[in-house]
């Protein structure tokens, strides 16, 4: 699943450990979220969401492709 965790991060200037303070998770977890490699629960998902004021569909993108856009479903 990708995410807009790193790019919203970044534009706050804000440090992985920063982020992870107002989630309440550790900095680990971010790292991990930002390469994609956890899917966080919808608890978190809500808190991340709301500390950039977007929403959980903007932070996080179900079904994109690798590049990031919606994927091609004409088939």
């Amino acid at each position: 699943m990708k995410n807009q965790i790193r790019v919203l991060r970044k534009s706050k200037d804000w440090t992985q450990l920063e982020l992870a303070i107002k989630v309440q998770v550790r900095r680990e977890t971010i790292s991990f979220l930002e390469k994609g490699t956890y899917n966080p629960s919808l608890g978190l998902a809500h808190r991340l969401a709301q500390c950039f004021d977007v929403t959980i569909e903007e932070l996080f993108l179900l079904n994109a492709s690798a590049d990031g856009t919606a994927p091609d479903n004409t088939e």
